[in-house]
Formats: C-alpha cells, structure tokens, sequence
C-alpha cells in the first residue's frame, strides 16, 4: 500500500492529476489479465473484447 500512497503524493505535489485516469485504466487491464489467465472466469472475459 506504500506505493500507492507515494504515487498519490507524487500526483498531489507535481499538480499531474491527468495521470490519475492512465493509471487506473492500466491497473483494470493487469487484473483483468491476472484473473483471466488462469481461471474458470477467463472465457467469459475474453467474450467483452
């Protein structure tokens, strides 16, 4: 959790909230491809692309 708290900082103190909405997008992809990887969840996931 330290690394999203330093993130959260590093956004607040540079003023680059534009970076908020990358960020979050790339997290959703990486759990999407974790969860799909490797269980029962996976066709159906890959039935939304």
């Amino acid at each position: 959790m330290e690394v999203f708290n330093d993130l959260f900082h590093f956004l607040s103190q540079r003023k680059k909230f534009w970076l908020a909405p990358i960020i979050l997008i790339l997290l959703l992809f990486g759990t999407l491809i974790v969860i799909g990887g490797g269980s029962a969840v996976a066709p159906f996931i890959y039935t939304l692309f």
